[in-house]
């Protein structure tokens, strides 16, 4: 964790050999539970976009109640995503990704939403400690402006907000890497994918309070994949073009959709010109089901460590060094890079170690100065409460497998497809319980309201990249996780369900309650 310069370029030289080795793999994705969409646009050359920097949403003013005030309008707009072409988006103030929230631990936020798009939405703040009725309950639609028609999914209704819906967010909650996104039951990948998300980090005086990399040496790096039409316009299967509708997952793609294309911040594989210094980079996996290893790789040497401060809830106990970091849909690893580890001039490559084909390419970095620094990782970073279940705690088993009911060819949790009005676990708030999440095939599975902490991983200890306060967890094939989750503060109707966003739209979802 404390390598220095002089011991890491002494590492460039041995490793020389072992970059002219020839890469393995035929170029199809590893340990993604899907299927590649083949772009019909040629695939644009990599490293030669900059990397943009979503911009920050600024408060309209204050609300009655005191809570800082934001307005977003989601409406259609072309952005120029590959260059030189412009593709028709779906965006949280018509742009991709949508603006950033900066916000601070107890200071409410109320964020009104406006829907000028041609169809119905739902936010959810992923990572949230929030309500229920602002948590986006997948059925609490809020319709286009001007439309008064009926919408329901499968006959289930729930909220209808016509033309906007009002969010409060207390975040009263630790300091972290949240981000917002479409929530719409049945809906939500293709949704995702045509552009509605964003980030939302709240901040506090713990984490102030350390001597971390910020201001412009602080990065929120969205990663996601896409394919393209050979319009330049977003690639899903069975959209078209027309902005009326947007179509449901189909059944020959309910495995998932993976594109070929890697966009960071909404543009594909950019560039990023960097000081020889330390940069915090907040990784979010926004991807509708592609699983990454992301490593940062230096020509003729070995990879360039990142250290790891931060997991979904916010701060770890103390840094953990990774060589690699897996991360699946919805997760987010908050880490610090040393870049002074490198002469000025040196280009590293983040690189996806689960695909040999232009999906292993993520972004580069090109070193171009020196620069002084100050920031440095402390050995301890915030206080951690471990949650330990108490002697008798109840224990409950939550199955995701391939399943379905009568005509229905779809996902499920124990044995069921998503009932709204039948809870899986009714939870008192407060107390502890070990939730084991079993799976099939590879299942990112996401609790909402509050993070948990896993246990074990098939019996053993947790996996390396377990650590910390979780609300979503990479649960491989045929494995077993064991979680301990404790909910406070609200009652009410919450959901579970899988984060590969093709199986929860085919209804692997369950309804929690808290009482």
């Amino acid at each position: 964790m404390n390598l220095t310069r002089r011991g890491f370029l002494g590492l460039l030289g041995g490793a020389a050999a072992l970059a002219a080795l020839p890469a393995c793999g035929s170029g199809v994705a590893v340990g993604s539970t899907g299927e590649v969409l083949a772009s019909a646009w040629p695939l644009p050359e990599p490293f030669r976009v900059p990397l943009p920097v979503p911009p920050v949403a600024r408060p309209v003013g204050t609300d009655a109640s005191g809570a800082q005030l934001y307005r977003v309008t989601q409406r259609v707009a072309d952005a120029e995503i590959l260059p030189g072409m412009r593709t028709p988006i779906l965006g949280y103030d018509g742009i991709f990704p949508g603006p950033t929230f900066e916000t601070r631990r107890g200071q409410p936020v109320v964020v009104r939403h406006r829907n000028e798009l041609p169809v119905p939405t739902v936010v959810h703040l992923h990572g949230g400690h929030t309500p229920a009725e602002s948590d986006g309950w997948p059925l609490d639609l809020v319709l286009p402006v001007g439309d008064t028609a009926g919408w329901s999914h499968h006959g289930m209704v729930g909220d209808l907000a016509a033309g906007e819906r009002e969010h409060r967010y207390p975040n009263d909650q630790r300091a972290g890497t949240l981000w917002y996104h479409e929530h719409r039951m049945d809906f939500t990948g293709p949704a995702v994918y045509r552009g509605l998300a964003g980030f939302h980090i709240v901040r506090d005086d713990v984490e102030d309070a350390l001597p971390l990399p910020r201001d412009r040496r602080e990065l929120p790096l969205m990663i996601c994949d896409r394919s393209f039409a050979a319009d330049g316009s977003f690639a899903y299967p069975g959209l078209d073009q027309g902005m009326r509708t947007l179509p449901g997952v189909e059944d020959d793609w309910m495995e998932g959709v993976l594109g070929d294309v890697v966009l960071v911040n909404g543009v594909p594989w950019p560039v990023h010109e960097v000081d020889a210094a330390r940069y915090r980079l907040r990784l979010l996996n926004a991807s509708n089901a592609r699983r990454y290893r992301l490593a940062l790789t230096v020509p003729g040497g070995p990879d360039l460590p990142m250290v790891q401060i931060g997991s979904d809830g916010g701060l770890l106990a103390a840094p953990v060094e990774h060589d690699a970091i897996e991360i699946s849909s919805g997760e987010r690893f908050d880490v610090v890079v040393d870049f002074s580890l490198l002469p000025v001039g040196t280009e590293v490559t983040m690189v996806n170690g689960l695909d040999a084909g232009r999906a292993g390419d993520v972004m580069r970095f090109r070193v171009v100065r020196k620069a002084t620094d100050d920031s440095r990782v402390p050995e301890r970073l915030a206080e951690f409460e471990p949650l330990v279940p108490p002697p008798g705690a109840p224990q409950r088993v939550f199955r995701f497998a391939r399943g379905g009911v009568g005509d229905h060819r779809g996902w499920t949790i124990n044995g069921t497809s998503f009932d709204p009005d039948t809870s899986l676990a009714d939870i008192r708030l407060g107390e502890t319980e070990v939730w084991r999440f079993v799976t099939d095939v590879h299942h990112p599975v996401h609790v909402h309201l509050d993070a948990f902490q896993v246990l074990r991983r098939n019996g053993r200890d947790p996996g390396e990249y377990d650590a910390g306060w979780k609300d979503t967890v990479d649960v491989r094939p045929a494995e077993v996780v064991d979680v301990a989750v404790r909910f406070s503060d609200y009652a009410g109707r919450f959901v579970l369900h899988c984060h590969n966003l093709e199986h929860e739209d085919m209804a692997m979802m369950g309804t929690v309650r808290t009482v």
